[in-house]
């Protein structure tokens, strides 16, 4: 594990400094992950050292866990995220929306638990929320909507399956197994106060703290800098054996698009997606979360590309940039960029006969052997769609990404077939069985007028 620059360290240093000050944070704590581990660090304000030991509350990075929750479940067998909720959480007025929906905030729930703020009042059971009718507020898989009940719902999910309590769960089946033993569902040891500052004057008011019950799968628990950079190295590949690695990258596939949100903003199963508007990045996407509670604010964000991930926890509950983690990641990229692996021959899944250009009627493709057994079809010389495709046992290719995502390449010596498309050697090759046919005339010049 290499540290840091010291150039770096300093452009870091500043960067959350001012965030602190600009923010009014009673206490601040960043940090940045790299190879595996929290590389950097700071504590700015009321903290105590060693800063990385003191909890923050997560607020809505609990969902990542409960997601995490959810998804072993569905590795085990023991449910599909295409199951309607009330086949295993029966009695709710959003039995018919699916787990895959309440994941990606698609199911059309309320964007909070009904009765008293949960976020300011201690939390009851399922039956004691009341839910009716109005806490379905859209039609399943039409947009976004960002819902903390949707989360408690799939908490409680969580703890049927499993007969005991979400936290029971969360702690035994994730934190500690990534190790996150300073990660609780209260405050434990050594943790912050949650303020809020006066908009008016630099004056505190205490925030207060209990269990949110139902709702706890939705912002319940409280972590160090520590625990939650062990999360950040979970985003970026780590996962420990707590879900596979494609699991993983699976929760990283943006499903919702929150259009209210500048830049590129999406959702895809527990955690954020986006692509930040910074100036001279194009292209570079995040996963992570946000937080907040009354008190508090955290966010943990990962670049997968570059295998870095930042993170901040504050104890106050406005006032800090949430954009501070992306932008500490900005500055790494530009201080310490990636160093990549150097390129190296490797073999081909497939004959090299195969690969090159294939038509799509008039339409020039071609078709690469990747890294990692893969293969790309994409357009050649010009746009077009394009995927990565895996082997599967059966001969059979899978699309990863893209247009033909989910969709069967079988690949033939004379053509390629990719759901209702025939890719050909040449255009409209007339010995193969292309859809429509050929026209018998072939290839000629036409005249016109």
């Amino acid at each position: 594990m290499a540290p840091l620059l010291p150039s770096t360290e300093r452009t870091l240093l500043a960067r959350v400094a001012r965030a602190q000050r600009d923010g009014r944070c009673p206490s601040l704590v960043a940090g940045v992950v790299r190879d595996g581990a929290l590389v950097w660090s700071t504590g700015r304000g009321e903290v105590g050292e060693p800063h990385t030991d003191v909890q923050y509350r997560l607020g809505s990075i609990s969902k990542t866990v409960t997601a995490i929750t959810v998804l072993r479940l569905r590795d085990e067998g023991l449910l599909d995220l295409d199951d309607r909720l009330d086949r295993h959480l029966p009695g709710t007025p959003l039995g018919e929306r699916t787990l895959g929906q309440l994941l990606s905030h698609l199911g059309g729930a309320g964007s909070e638990s009904p009765g008293a703020w949960w976020e300011r009042t201690p939390g009851g059971s399922l039956d004691e929320l009341g839910l009716t009718d109005a806490d379905r507020v859209l039609p399943a898989a039409r947009r976004f909507h960002y819902s903390n009940l949707g989360f408690g719902l799939l908490g409680e999910l969580v703890a049927r399956a499993r007969g005991r309590s979400w936290d029971e769960v969360a702690r035994d089946e994730v934190l500690l197994p990534l190790g996150m033993t300073r990660t609780t569902p209260r405050p434990d040891g050594r943790a912050a106060q949650g303020y809020a500052v006066h908009p008016w004057a630099d004056v505190l008011q205490i925030e207060p703290e209990h269990h949110a019950g139902v709702m706890a799968p939705a912002g319940q628990l409280w972590a160090t800098a520590t625990d939650l950079g062990r999360l950040g190295t979970f985003l970026l590949g780590d996962s420990d054996g707590v879900l596979s690695p494609d699991t993983v990258e699976e929760m990283t596939h943006p499903a919702g698009i929150d259009f209210s949100s500048p830049g590129w903003s999406s959702y895809g199963l527990g955690v954020q997606v986006q692509r930040p508007s910074q100036e001279g990045r194009p292209g570079v996407t995040l996963v992570g979360h946000g937080g907040s509670m009354p008190g508090f604010l955290a966010g943990l964000w990962a670049d997968r590309e570059e295998g870095t991930a930042a993170l901040a926890l504050a104890n106050v509950t406005s006032g800090l940039d949430s954009a501070l983690p992306s932008q500490l990641l900005a500055d790494l990229r530009d201080a310490e960029p990636r160093v990549v692996d150097a390129w190296s021959p490797s073999g081909t899944a497939v004959p090299l006969e195969l690969l090159g250009p294939w038509y799509w009627g008039p339409s020039p493709y071609v078709l690469r052997a990747i890294a990692g057994g893969l293969l790309h079809l994409g357009g050649l010389g010009r746009p077009g769609r394009s995927s990565r495709f895996r082997a599967r046992p059966d001969g059979t290719w899978v699309g990863l990404d893209g247009y033909f995502s989910g969709e069967t390449l079988r690949l033939g010596e004379d053509s390629l077939n990719l759901a209702s498309f025939v890719f050909t050697r040449t255009p409209y090759d007339p010995a193969v069985p292309v859809p429509g046919g050929v026209d018998e005339r072939g290839w000629h010049a036409v005249t016109f007028g």
